[in-house]
């Protein structure tokens, strides 16, 4: 799983907790601690994706486009890192039963991985990481 996956998650909770006015992303990246143009890209990917909208100056930043319990944890993980699971597998020796064909397996075992994941992350919503966040305090 990639960074991009945790900082979206991150970005749409921050949101979720300002849900009455705009947030920039000035003011998200500092959350996440991570360099504002960082957060830009993910920002952009979740607003391409129609789960935020932004406005340009003065008083603009984003603010989500749907409702919290519309989001969930595998929507967001399908556009910021689907395949991340897939094993990263060097050129091996095709004339080697176990190089000609390693790719090929682990592949199929990785996404079944995945699918599991999935199936495990449609269960929490934005609106859960939103209640689990309220409930450290």
């Amino acid at each position: 799983m990639n960074s991009d996956y945790t900082l979206a998650i991150h970005s749409l909770t921050y949101l979720a907790l300002q849900l009455d006015r705009m947030s920039t992303s000035d003011a998200i990246s500092e959350s996440a601690g991570v360099h504002p143009v960082r957060i830009r890209k993910v920002l952009s990917l979740l607003k391409k994706h129609g789960y935020i909208k932004s406005k340009e100056g003065t008083g603009g930043g984003f603010i989500f486009a749907l409702d919290l319990s519309e989001i969930n944890l595998w929507d967001i993980y399908k556009i910021t890192s689907e395949g991340a699971l897939q094993p990263k597998c060097p050129e091996s020796n095709e004339q080697c039963v176990v190089g000609a064909n390693m790719k090929r397996v682990l592949f199929g075992i990785f996404l079944g991985a995945e699918e599991h994941l999935g199936e495990y992350l449609k269960n929490y919503t934005i609106k859960d990481v939103v209640g689990l966040i309220n409930q450290q305090k």
